[in-house]
């Protein structure tokens, strides 16, 4: 009798392990299911941020460039003209530097440095 009390015992205990193990097996799985849901979430929006970035900042930079590129042909067309260019080219390089320091000094005071 003690014999068949030990084995209904140790079947009732392998059974209830056994029903933990389920139920923490479909929490697991739940997790998972919530974790790859946030992975396609990140994997779209990182396409869309992409997508978005190359339409818009291209554009802007292609933008910059072309700005950057005039000013550079006005530049050396200045410096090429003549005489009163290169005279004229002097004078915006010091006012230039002027403003440069005049600028730092007066963050500098600003900031307390």
């Amino acid at each position: 009798m003690a014999d068949w009390n030990r084995r209904n015992g140790t079947a009732r205990t392998e059974e209830m392990l056994d029903g933990e193990n389920q139920s923490r097996a479909e929490g697991l799985a739940g997790k998972i299911s919530r974790l790859k849901g946030i992975a396609l979430d990140i994997e779209s929006e990182t396409k869309h941020q992409n997508t978005y970035m190359d339409d818009h900042m291209v554009g802007e930079f292609e933008s910059s460039q072309g700005l950057l590129t005039g000013s550079m042909n006005r530049i050396n067309h200045m410096v090429s003209a003549g005489k009163g260019n290169r005279k004229l080219m002097c004078y915006i390089i010091i006012g230039l530097i002027i403003l440069f320091f005049v600028s730092y000094y007066l963050i500098s005071k600003v900031t307390g440095g």
